[in-house]
């Protein structure tokens, strides 16, 4: 809700993005959590790349014996892996779904906190907005009152509510008798 006058241009907040205060796991940290969870799957990928390269390399030489033995070494690798993979998942799986559980739980405390701090920045801002209101009304009623040529003494309540004094009133309270005035009214009858 703006105020005619409102000095607070600035749009409400939508979200508070740039919040970096919670962790977040990078992505090296996740492959060497990885890597310590479960050994045995990069093991039987290294086995299986060893068992290529020896058979390549056996290829290259024309052992058609050592080969073979190689590559069924590869297959036995590669069993290997999967069944590291399917056990590892296994035996995992109550601490993912932990995890799993964990995440949605911290990102649903982060959307909270990121709501009640818009929450808190919308009230200060309401608050501020209340406050210049005030401000606005208060000047609109010594405008008024000094247009309306209002007596001394409620002037000086206006002044005392809050309201901002002319700049033709000097610091007395003699009304149109300011130095501004004076000087405009000299400015005045030097030229005529």
């Amino acid at each position: 809700m703006s105020v005619p006058g409102n000095l607070n241009t600035a749009p409400p907040p939508s979200s508070f993005d740039g919040d970096d205060a919670f962790y977040e796991e990078s992505r090296w940290q996740k492959l060497r959590r990885k890597l310590i969870e479960e050994p045995l799957i990069p093991l039987g990928c290294a086995l299986t790349c060893w068992a290529l390269y020896e058979a390549t390399k056996s290829m290259r030489s024309g052992d058609k014996h050592r080969t073979n033995r190689m590559f069924r070494r590869r297959i036995y690798a590669q069993g290997f892996t999967i069944i590291a993979m399917v056990a590892g998942s296994a035996y995992w799986e109550n601490d993912r779904s932990k995890r799993k559980e964990f995440g949605e739980l911290s990102e649903e405390k982060r959307k909270r906190e990121k709501r009640d701090a818009w929450i808190r920045e919308l009230e200060v801002r309401d608050e501020e907005e209340q406050e210049l209101r005030k401000v606005r009304d208060r000047m609109v009623l010594g405008g008024r009152a000094e247009k309306k040529g209002v007596s001394e003494e409620e002037a000086r309540r206006l002044e005392k509510g809050g309201s901002i004094r002319s700049a033709t009133e000097d610091g007395e309270g003699r009304g149109l008798q300011g130095p501004i005035l004076r000087a405009v009214r000299q400015l005045w009858e030097k030229r005529g």
